[in-house]
């Protein structure tokens, strides 16, 4: 006889919790005369039931999702330590911001008359956001940060059309973002890769013998993803501006310069900037996200309609700009993530923000000088917000990074990015960022070591993990080839 228990690591489907006639809900009788649907919508558009839907009471549902929550791991309940995505915690004062009446209730087609606040806030965050990066101009309205790229290329590509070619190529050093080759397409460019040289940085050389007139811009992502600040930006720059070439920055990396240093004053033309990375909206999931885009005044022109016309006693949407790319996001972006922006960047202030930042690459550095004895570290040029090493040294006894974050995760923590950025063979990319303490970041350095050693000792140990989780480690190839994509109900349940 099976032994059930309330705690279970193999949390049954509702779909096997299902009886028939359980309900979770109880409607009150109806008050109006009753309407035959049949003949209200049509027999056609009519069903009794839906097939397979699931019959269980509400405390079925209730205690099944919550024992759910309780497998999911979260910025509430430990460190992310996920390299280039910035998985930091976010201030509760945001959310409480975010959720007043008057801003959560807000309609998208509500008149101007009412949504002065609204429009107030957004004006607000343009500024501080122009100001922090050193740009002339922002527009809120890209959705993510790859939105916010292919905004800026299509900038690039109307002014230079504006001045009678387009040209061709987009120069991508081979320390970018994956995103960024994948915007130039979309845009219409074709892509030439920019290596790197024996610090992780730009090769002038290479990038000089690469601009040409058919080259529109170049996409540096600073600092890169191996956490390295390109030191020869402002060369690289003129090298581009020379030709006619315009720059621009993936600024998902922000979070590294702010209050440091300002892309417009190194010269950067336009870049996106993160709001739910820098400015602390809830990441992951797929949204909500938000990628503004700020621009040096050439560009300006060319942002997406609408604007909002500054100066008057009320702020207006102006919809008539002759030489705008036109439209890229439904109204006007993701609000909630502009007023946790705003709230985030106002309870800093300018010492607060630079002292976040400080913090994020105190924190990364930390952990560079604690795993510099165990894991090998290709690059050794200085590093600010993150910090990447490769499993070579692991590899020798047939453990890859793979591996290592899937031992990671017995330890309690979420894995770091594994094998990103592909110039690291194995890598292991490592953020920890600003809000963690020193307590949670030196728990993160004994796990790390302890797996380093657990490898030298029983290299099988780690080549097995996970050993702690409802699934155990999956064949990975297979899942990918034959992906099961369709879950069937067992016979009892379909009835």
């Amino acid at each position: 006889m099976k032994v059930r228990s309330h705690i279970t690591q193999n949390e049954d489907l509702l779909f096997e919790m299902s009886s028939p006639g359980k309900k979770g809900y109880q409607l009150p009788a109806l008050d109006v005369p009753e309407v035959d649907p049949r003949a209200a919508l049509g027999a056609a558009n009519v069903r009794k039931d839906i097939d397979g839907f699931p019959e269980v009471s509400e405390v079925e549902v209730i205690r099944h999702f919550t024992r759910l929550s309780t497998w999911n791991y979260a910025i509430d309940l430990g460190l992310y330590p996920l390299g280039s995505c910035t998985m930091k915690y976010n201030p509760r004062v945001n959310e409480l911001v975010a959720r007043l009446d008057g801003l959560a209730w807000a309609h998208p087609y509500q008149p101007e008359s009412l949504s002065q606040g609204a429009m107030k806030i957004i004006v607000q965050l343009e500024d501080a956001l122009a100001e922090i990066s050193g740009m002339d101009a922002v527009t809120i309205e890209p959705a993510a940060g790859a939105h916010g790229e292919l905004t800026g290329i299509l900038l690039i590509r109307a002014l230079l059309e504006k001045r009678g070619n387009p040209r061709k190529k987009i120069l991508i050093p081979d320390s970018a973002h994956g995103t960024n080759p994948a915007t130039a397409a979309i845009a219409g460019y074709e892509v030439e890769n920019i290596r790197s040289n024996a610090a992780g940085g730009i090769d002038l050389e290479v990038l000089a013998k690469a601009m040409s007139k058919d080259v529109a811009g170049l996409m540096v992502t600073n600092p890169n993803t191996l956490g390295v600040f390109e030191e020869s930006i402002v060369n690289a720059a003129a090298i581009v501006h020379a030709k006619g070439g315009l720059v621009y920055m993936d600024g998902a990396n922000m979070n590294a310069l702010v209050g440091i240093a300002r892309p417009g004053d190194f010269g950067v033309d336009v870049m996106h900037i993160n709001l739910h990375k820098t400015f602390s909206t809830p990441h992951g999931g797929g949204g909500p996200g938000g990628g503004p885009v700020a621009v040096k005044k050439i560009l300006e022109p060319f942002l997406p309609a609408p604007r909002i016309r500054r100066g008057g006693r009320n702020l207006k949407f102006d919809y008539k700009r002759s030489k705008s790319i036109g439209k890229v996001r439904a109204f006007y972006g993701n609000f909630g993530v502009m007023v946790r922006a705003l709230a985030y960047i106002l309870a800093h202030g300018g010492e607060g923000l630079r002292n976040a930042t400080v913090d994020a690459v105190l924190n990364a550095n930390y952990i560079r000088k604690k795993l510099e004895p165990y894991f090998d570290l290709p690059y050794k040029a200085p590093n600010m917000h993150e910090v990447v090493f490769s499993d070579d040294r692991q590899a020798k006894l047939g453990v890859r990074t793979g591996d290592i974050a899937k031992r990671l995760i017995d330890y309690g923590f979420h894995p770091y990015t594994v094998s990103f950025p592909l110039i690291v063979h194995g890598a292991l990319m490592i953020e920890p960022t600003e809000t963690e303490s020193l307590r949670e970041i030196d728990v993160f350095v004994e796990s790390m070591i302890s797996i380093a050693r657990e490898i030298e000792t029983d290299p099988q140990l780690v080549l097995s993990a996970p050993h702690s989780t409802r699934t155990s480690k999956v064949d990975e190839v297979t899942a990918a080839r034959k992906p099961i994509l369709r879950w069937r109900p067992p016979a009892a349940v379909q009835g």
